[in-house]
Parts: structure tokens; sequence; C-alpha cells
């Protein structure tokens, strides 16, 4: 009764020993206080407050920089894969018995580490003789404490097998898992391996600052390994499973615990034995103390063996299990339990067992189960759980399974003595050839039969193309855990089931894993194999935004197919190339290089490759303002992915064509063939290309005068772009976005979101982008600073950011945006007194509108010609006037269909203004009386289509 106030009343009569901050007496009030009134949290909390107040004060530090584009797309692909990453954890299946006080330590470690002022993991070490069960352990901690922090990840350093991963490549897994930007993962560094380790720990802990997380080491075994992967500015718990304590360093920044993982006692190993049998089915097993302590016994008190011998308790009981445990001598405990129940099973689950062995390291379903044993799904998904209810495999999550190191050990003996050498290798060849058609089935249902496998199209028995896909996420560690292992085996099937993973790595944008293959075949492989994956890894550095990588990377690879004299494979690497160079900007190169793709896939057989060409080259003439051709080109490509039966070139190419209808002002066209883009991308699961649909939908409400509905549908697009880390999409839809915040009068945020396109565009090196958004920003910051100002005066910045506009567009020979570009100079010329000079500009974007044959933007021109005249003639205004009157007058005589209704309101107006005369002292009059081209008027080309 009263604490508090007494205490506070003791604090007033020691001024000298608990009034000093910090003192020894004031903090022990303080925390009896805080206990009995606001708990244990808040006064820690109110602590580290008060220590900061205290420490001598510091330069302010500058407010947290606004996250750039790439940055936002990163952080959105950290949470998306954060959020996903429990869901790798194995599953805690099965009982778990004897290791309940181990979970509840655990948890107490962390939550007064957390209590702590520091911000420091913890560390873990589980260690244990194989079979102990160490590494359960720390996955069921993991899951147990799953609330406490933000994502999970399980890295296998093998340090006990002879083969341990190397320190490299399990920063780059964590990397991965935990949600680092995928360029990391994708290009993999030539530099020596303490260099490469350097950065990429440096990366790491970066990346992972602040971030809580739990990391499992498993059979960890060099100090100095579990050193360089502990995130040390975090709260994260790391679990270090292994065979014995490890010797870390004194200085270790984290908070260090050591917790032995011995073999179950009589209770623990009783439970586990009964939950064991519980799991198998069976009914209740009658009670037998002592052989159960013989049992524990024979298996050294080991969770493995146990689980392994109790799977038989029910058929045996303990007394026989025991009689016959003791039967196979003085072997290792796991081996003994491991022979009892190897002996009981049947002929063709021992030949799976032995054959699992041929299967690497990670989990692996009933497909390739069926593909080892030459025997069809149902019979190895049958075996499988044969083998699982018998504690041989371990069940990972829904069919998914594995072998443990111990049983992979034992089953490989066994192959090695009972089967011949032949056998092996066939097995390995048949899981090789089964996951090549199975992998490439899944990519056909995405595409067609579009590249090197093309080819008949046999069911699989796979419902639809998600289940596929699903299917082949499971897969595609096993896959690449089976080609590590694919010595001797056909290298036309290791061929296929490269080109297949790869192009599943490249639809699910999952760079860390092409990364990977890039480095396996080049380790293996001086051919095919290489060139195949080198050219996917070009597709995905364009996909990242990183295009002179992509350049560099895909000249290469055209460079290495024509010394191979392998016409194929060249012209799809020139297809990729020009797509990149399209992206770039350089349209004439771009269109040269596609082009030459396609008079190389001039054969029947290669007719789907030639589609996407075909479209590709469409995209470069649009650009190039060669609707026509672009709309042939559209056609022939749709009719041949048609045939080939590929949804996916069918959805590019709908793409396409829905961008070429913008050009032309054909809104209901655009809508139509970006809706069922939209629909195709849906339905094969291309995440960027509905993400690349939503933005170019949203710009046809721009086309289309919605403005205001343009701005609602361009940021959820910005966001879909951010979640799958496309820059390129990002820059293009934030470039759509400040013309539609244009549009509704709101400058400001207009210009800045133009200008973080702009910064996009100039760090991915997109020529035409650049242009295109310096065009626009120049154009914004003219209207807003001649709203502020109420003339053109004083707009040299915008005046600056059009000239450099205007020289991208000639060094890229894009006559469409230089011509639009010399308009918008031409106005800001005249609102400051240069009439002449902006003559001049009218002249010059005249010319470049007749090279192309643009008859809209040729009206402006002249249009514009005509409202400067009166202030240019070498004859005075009075000469200017007529000769004006009489250019206006042929202009709008010579009517026809792809003219700017706006203009035709504008010359109205302009020639009773001519009428009532000209006077010089008031200057250019048209900006101020609004007869000059908007936005909207550079959108539609007037260019002949038919």
């Amino acid at each position: 009764m009263g604490g508090p106030a007494l205490r506070e009343d003791a604090l007033r009569q020691r001024p000298g020993a608990a009034g000093q901050p910090g003192g020894p007496e004031q903090l022990r009030l303080q925390w009896l206080t805080a206990l009995e009134v606001r708990g244990i949290r808040p006064f820690l909390d109110q602590q580290r407050m008060l220590s900061a107040a205290a420490r001598p004060a510091k330069k302010a530090a500058a407010p947290a920089p606004r996250l750039r584009g790439a940055d936002r797309s990163a952080a959105a692909r950290r949470r998306s894969v954060l959020e996903q990453s429990f869901g790798h954890l194995p599953d805690p299946q099965g009982p778990f018995a004897g290791r309940r006080e181990h979970l509840t330590r655990i948890a107490q470690w962390v939550h007064a580490a957390r209590a702590s002022t520091e911000t420091k993991p913890t560390l873990v070490v589980l260690h244990g003789d194989p079979g102990s069960g160490r590494t359960t352990l720390a996955v069921r901690a993991a899951h147990h404490l799953k609330d406490q922090f933000r994502g999970a990840c399980v890295v296998d350093l093998r340090g006990e097998s002879g083969r341990p991963l190397s320190t490299r490549d399990a920063l780059l897994h964590l990397l991965n898992r935990l949600g680092a930007p995928r360029e990391q993962l994708l290009f993999r560094e030539r530099s020596s391996p303490e260099q490469q380790v350097r950065r990429l720990g440096e990366l790491y802990h970066q990346h992972l600052t602040g971030l809580p997380v739990t990391i499992v080491l498993d059979d960890a075994a060099d100090p100095e390994q579990v050193r360089t992967l502990l995130p040390e500015r975090s709260d994260s718990l790391v679990l270090v499973t292994a065979r014995r304590p490890i010797a870390l360093p004194d200085d270790l920044p984290a908070w260090v615990h050591e917790l032995p993982v011995e073999a179950l006692d009589a209770a623990g190993a009783e439970e586990l034995l009964r939950g064991t049998a519980g799991a198998a089915g069976a009914g209740p097993v009658p009670y037998d103390a002592q052989s159960s302590d013989r049992v524990r016994e024979l298996c050294g008190g080991l969770p493995l063996a146990l689980r392994i011998a109790g799977s038989s308790l029910a058929q045996r009981g303990a007394d026989r299990l025991a009689a016959d445990l003791d039967a196979y001598g003085p072997v290792d405990p796991v081996e003994r339990a491991l022979w009892l129940r190897y002996t009981d099973q049947p002929d063709q689950a021992r030949r799976l067992l032995r054959r699992l062995a041929l299967a690497g390291r990670a989990s692996l379903g009933a497909a390739a189960a069926a593909a080892l044993l030459g025997a069809d799904e149902q019979e190895a998904q049958r075996l499988l759980t044969v083998l699982a209810d018998a504690g041989l495999v371990e069940r990972v999550r829904a069919s998914r399974y594995r072998l443990h190191d111990a049983v992979r050990a034992f089953a490989r003996a066994r192959l090695l003595d009972e089967e011949d050498a032949d056998d092996r290798t066939a097995a390995q060849e048949r899981l090789i050839e089964n996951y090549a058609d199975l992998a490439g089935a899944v990519i056909r249902m995405v595409d067609g039969k579009m590249s090197t496998r093309a080819g008949n199209f046999g069911a699989h028995g796979f419902p639809s193309l998600d289940a596929a896909l699903r299917w082949l996420d499971d897969e595609s560690s096993f896959i690449t855990s089976a080609l590590r292992h694919a010595d001797g085996v056909n290298q036309q099937a290791v061929l296929g089931l490269l080109g297949a993973l790869c192009d599943y790595c490249l639809l699910r944008g999952d760079l860390y894993r092409l990364g990977e293959i890039s480095e396996l075949t080049q380790a293996v492989d001086q051919g095919l194999l290489e060139r195949s994956v080198r050219w996917r890894t070009g597709i995905a550095a364009r996909q990242l935004g990183e295009l002179d990588t992509a350049r560099t990377t895909l000249s290469s690879v055209v460079g290495l197919y024509r010394e191979a004299q392998h016409d194929a494979g060249a012209a799809l690497a020139l297809c990729s190339l020009g797509i990149t160079l399209h992206h770039q900007g350089n349209l004439t190169e771009a269109a040269a290089r596609l082009n030459e793709a396609i008079s190389l896939q001039s054969s029947p057989e290669q007719a789907e490759d030639r589609a996407w060409s075909l479209h590709a080259l469409a995209a470069v003439e649009r650009d190039r303002a060669n609707l026509a051709e672009a709309l042939r080109l559209l056609e022939t490509a749709l009719r041949l992915h048609r045939e080939g039966e590929s949804l996916h070139g069918e959805a590019w190419t709908q793409f396409q064509l829905g961008q070429v209808c913008l050009r032309m002002g054909d809104v209901p066209g655009a809508d139509e063939a970006l809706r069922t883009a939209l629909d195709l991308y849906g339905r094969t699961q291309d995440a960027r290309g509905e993400a690349w649909a939503c933005t170019q939908l949203a710009r046809a409400r721009l086309v289309d005068g919605d403005s205001a509905e343009a701005v609602e549908q361009l940021r959820p697009a910005l966001a879909r772009h951010r979640e799958n880390e496309d820059a390129r999409g990002e820059a293009w839809t934030l470039y759509y976005l400040g013309q539609a915040l244009e549009e509704e009068g709101r400058r400001d945020e207009a210009v800045r979101e133009l200008e973080r396109a702009r910064t996009m565009f100039s760090r991915m090196r997109d020529v035409y982008g650049l242009a295109c958004a310096r065009h626009h920003s120049g154009r914004v910051t003219r209207d807003q600073r001649a709203a502020q100002t109420g003339n053109l005066l004083n707009s040299g910045f915008a005046r600056q950011l059009l000239m450099d506009a205007r020289a991208d567009f000639a060094r890229i020979k894009v006559a469409h945006g230089e011509a639009w570009t010399c308009l918008e100079l031409a106005m800001i010329d005249a609102g400051n007194k240069r009439a002449p000079q902006a003559l001049a500009l009218c002249d010059e974007a005249a010319v470049l509108f007749a090279s192309y044959e643009d008859r809209r933007g040729g009206d402006w021109a002249a249009f514009l010609r005509c409202t400067l005249l009166p202030y240019a003639s070498p004859g005075g205004t009075e000469v200017g006037t007529v000769v004006a009157q009489e250019e206006l007058s042929r202009l709008m005589s010579a009517r026809h269909p792809s003219r700017d209704p706006k203009l035709e309101d504008c010359a109205e107006a302009l020639r009773l203004m001519l009428e009532r005369g000209v006077r010089l002292e008031d200057g250019w009059q048209a900006w101020d009386l609004g007869l000059v081209p908007g936005r909207h008027a550079r959108e539609v080309m007037g260019v002949p289509v038919k």
C-alpha cells in the first residue's frame, strides 16, 4: 500500500545518492516502482530514452532520404519474400518428445535479449550426435518463435559432409531467402572468393540491419563461417546445429549460448516410441518398461533411431523389437535401426530408398521417385508413403520428402553394394529425361512451343497451368541439385531440362537460381549449355533494368552461337538483343538485329520463334512512327502464335497491338487488345505482363481524356511493377502518372513524378525513355512557371530540358519526338520575344513531321507558324499578317481525318485575331489565348495506316 509514494519520499531524503542520474539507489527504486505501476517493458523503453538524452549532443541527423524507384521496388520485394519465408521451413510434423525444455530455454534467451538495451543477435549452438534431433529442434524453435521475427531461413552448411557449402554460396542463399535485391543474386562476380565473400558479407549485414529474422545454420563446423553469417546489427535468432561444440571467438557481437542436445531419457524415449507408433495408425501398445528401456539403449536414446525403430513397435511389440535390434550386434545405433527397417521393406521400396541417394540433398516428390524407379507416379507415391511410415524418409511439407544425412549415407552404401554401375547410370539418366519432359511441358503450357524446345505437347496430368507452375515451384531446387550430379547423362536431355528451368526462372523472377544455373554450366560446359543459360541471363538483366549488362551479355551470346554455326540459337539471341537495343532507344540498330533474326527464322519449323521476333520488331516500328508496318507485323505474329498455340506469345502481341491503337487514337481498339492481353497474362501466370497491361490500360484512359481515372489506375500498376522489381515498367508508369497529374492541374506532383521517371531512365541508360521524360518534364516545368508569373519569361530550365530532349531524339533518330520538342521550344522562344528563332523551329518541325508523313503534327507546325508570322516576317507586321492569313486559309481548306479537333477551334480564333489586326507591341498572343497544342495533341500520330 502506498509503495510509489513512499519510494518518492525516500528519493527526496537521499539527494546525494539517489538524486544522481543513473545512481544505483535511484535506479533500484525506479525499477521497483516500474514493476508495481507499469511493468518491465515500459521501464526499459524509458531508460533507453533517458540514456540517449544523457549522451553528448551530436550533429542532427539528416532526414531519411525518400526511397528512389529502385529502392521502393527492392523494399516491396523484401516484404513479400520475408512474408513467404516461413513457408519454406520444413513442416514440424510427427511426434516431438523430450525437447520441450530446450524450446523453453531458447525462448527465454530470446526474450532476455529483447529486454536488453543493446541490439545484437542471440546465437544458440545446438550440438549433439547425428540423429540426436538437433535440426528438428532448431526448426521447431523457428516455428515456435515465428511471431517474434520477420522472416526465417534454413541453410545447410554441410560441415560434416566432406563437401561443405562455401561461405559465398551460403550468403547468396540467405540473401535470396531473406529478400535481397535480385541483381545481387544474378550477376556473380569473377573476382577472388575472398573479395566476393567480403562484398556479399557487407551487403548481407546491410540488408539485415534492424531486421529481426531467424536463421538456422545447419551442420556447421567452421567458426569463421558462423561469424560471417551472423547478422550483427539486429535482434535476430541464429540457431547453429553442429556435431560438437564450436569454438566461437570471444569478441563475437552476440548473446552466445550453448545447448547440448543429448540422448533422450527414459520418459522422453517412451513418449517418442509411442508417438511414432500412434502416428503410424497403430492402436494402443502394451506397456513394457523393461523392453522399452532396452530399445532406448539399443537406439542410443537418439530420436532418429527411435523413430525408425518405433515405426514397427505396434507390429512387433516392445519385447520383440528389442530382440530384433539386438540381433544386429555392436553397430552404430542409427545404422542398427536402419538395417532393421530396411530389411522389413519389400524389394521395390528398398530399391527406391537406394536410388534416392542419387537425388542429392534437396527434397523431392513422386515424379522424381517414379523416374528413378522407372514406375508410374501413383506407385512411386505409394512407396514413398511406405518409406515415410517406416521412418526412412522425412516428410518436409505436403508431398515433399527428403533423406536424413545418416539415411542418405546408408542408402548410398546399399546402392553401391547392391546395384551395378549401369543400373545407377540408367536411373540417373531417366531422372533427367523425365524432368526435362515434365518441365518442358510446363513451360510449353505457358508459351506454346517457343524456343529450341519446339515439339509436340503431351499431357502430363497437370489439371491447370497454375498447378503445373506450383509443381515446378516445388521441384526447382531438386532439379538444380540433380543437374549437379548429371555426369555421363545424355547432354540433349540436360539441355532440355536447363532450358525449361531457365525459362521458369525468368517467368517467376527467380534470378538467384538463374545465377546458380549460370555458374553450374560455366563450370561443367563451354558449349550449347552455357550459351543457352547466358542468353537467359541477358534477358534477366534486361528485366532488372541493367540494359548495358544485358546488351553486352546478349552480344557475346550472338557471337558464340555464330561461332558454333547454330542459326536457331543465334536468331533467338538476336531477337533478345534487338529488344534490349529498343529499350535503350537505339531503334535503328534494334530494327536491324530483329530483321536479321527474322531472316534466320524463315523455315516453317521456326515459325513460332519468328512470331516473337515479329512482334518485337512491330514495337520498334511503332516508336519509329511506321504504324502501318507495325500493324502488318502484328497481324502476322498473331496468326503464327495462334497456330503454335502460344498464349504467352499472343498476350505480348495483343499488348503491342494495344499500344499501336493508342498511337492511332483508337481507344476502343486499344482497350479490347489490352484487356485480351491482360486476360492471357493472367492465364499464363505472367505477373510482369499483367503489370504492363494495367499501365497501358490506364494510359488509354489518359488518351481518352479521363485523367482522374488514369491516376486511379496508374497507382496500383506502379505497385505491381515494384513488386516485380521491374524498373523499366516502374519508370514508364511514373511517366504516364506525371502526364495524368498534369491534366488534373496538379503540376507540382506531375513534375515530381516525371523527375523520378527521368532519373530511372537515366540510370538504366534508356535514351528513348529519358528523352520522353525530359520532353514532358520541360513542358510541365514551363507551364508551372508560366502559371506563377503569367508569362513565358524566365523559362531557362524548361528550355534546357527540352534542348536535351531534342538532342536525344535526334541522336536516336526519332523524328516524332524531335518534331514535337521543336514546337515546345518554339513556344518558349516566342514567349521570350524571339519570334524569328521560334519561326525557324516551326519550319524544322514541319520538315520532321513530313519525313514520316505525320499530317496531325504538320498541321500544328503550320498553325504555330501562322501565329508567329506577324511578329517575325522581314516585311513587317502587315506583310506578315497577310501571309499568315493566306497560309491559315490553305491549312484549313486541306482537311483530313487525323486532324486534331482542337486545331479547328484555334484556327477560327486566329482568323478573327488576324482580321482585327496585330500590334507588335502586344507581343505574341497565342499562348495567352490558348492557341497552342496541348499534351494530348502529341499522343496521336497522324500517319497513314492503310
